[in-house]
């Protein structure tokens, strides 16, 4: 089972809409055209299509799949006591006394350029039921991180 947000849902469904009714036309037209030009066993354009609508059709599976197994959090359930999913955090590095803010999300919605981070991450797997004012230590690429959470928002 998957939790995530309303509007990571709703953009899954988009992307999936998009995918099955624009790319896989495209990919099958494609494969026509291809299919004309005579000699399938020698025809590249075949194969490199055939290959490009196997791949769009795996990431459709998926999509479908996870979107079989997605349950939308119902925001008014949620309390801003300890860290948890779909949590806006603010804390400090110690080390660097740098402040940094995330929203911890489902790993389908994950992006860190827009300060979301998965679930599943180091950073959010230490974080999670801690409260304000706790520090934890995170293990990372880089070595060990301690960080102090600061807030903790809807």
């Amino acid at each position: 089972m998957e939790y995530m947000s309303q509007e990571g849902y709703d953009n899954l469904v988009a992307e999936l809409h998009e995918l099955e009714s624009v790319e896989l036309p495209k990919v099958r037209e494609a494969i026509a055209e291809a299919r004309d030009k005579g000699d399938l066993s020698e025809n590249f354009e075949y194969h490199a299509a055939k290959r490009a609508q196997a791949r769009l059709l795996s990431r459709i599976s998926f999509k479908q799949k996870v979107l079989a197994n997605a349950r939308v959090i119902d925001m008014s359930r949620l309390s801003a006591n300890s860290v948890q999913l779909l949590c806006k955090v603010e804390m400090t590095n110690l080390a660097s006394d740098k402040k940094m803010t995330y929203t911890i999300v489902s790993p389908h919605e994950a992006d860190i350029h827009e300060g979301k981070i998965s679930i599943k991450s180091p950073i959010a797997q230490a974080l999670l039921n801690k409260k304000v004012g706790d520090v934890v230590e995170v293990r990372v690429p880089a070595g060990v991180m301690k960080l102090r959470v600061e807030s903790i928002n809807l």
